[in-house]
Formats: C-alpha cells, structure tokens, sequence
C-alpha cells in the first residue's frame, strides 16, 4: 500500500463523498414531475430518491476508483 492507514481512510472517504454527490441525481423524480404532491413541501423534493441503493452504488465505484489509484501511485 502507498499509503499509511489513515491517509488511505481518508482519501477513500473523501472520494466516497465525492462520488455521492456525482451518484445522487441520477434517477430521482421530483414531486412536480410526479404530479404528487405533498401540501407544505417544495415541488421540487424527491418522491423517493432510494438513498440505500446509491450509498450501495456510491461505495462500489469508490473502490474501483480508490483501486485505480492505488495501481497509479505504485506505478508512478
């Protein structure tokens, strides 16, 4: 490993974070475009934006990510 323990654990949650806000919009429908409405909240709120699925699919890409980088810094 290039990188000691810590370091390794936060770059990997770092780029964990980052990969989610890069995975969040995809497939959320909005309260508006549902025509689903809930009186007192924006029309623009997600109606169910399946957040355990993308935690799931945020943290796979990280890996490979993560992996990519580890081969490139040992490379290099």
């Amino acid at each position: 490993m290039p990188f000691s323990t810590p370091m390794a654990i936060a770059i990997f949650f770092t780029t964990w974070f980052t990969v989610l806000f890069a995975v969040l919009p995809f497939g959320v429908h909005s309260q508006q475009e549902e025509g689903n409405y809930v009186r007192g909240t924006d029309p623009g709120a997600p109606v169910a934006p399946k957040l355990w699925i993308k935690a799931v699919w945020t943290t796979v890409l990280t890996s490979l990510v993560f992996g990519a980088l580890v081969i490139i810094v040992k490379v290099v």
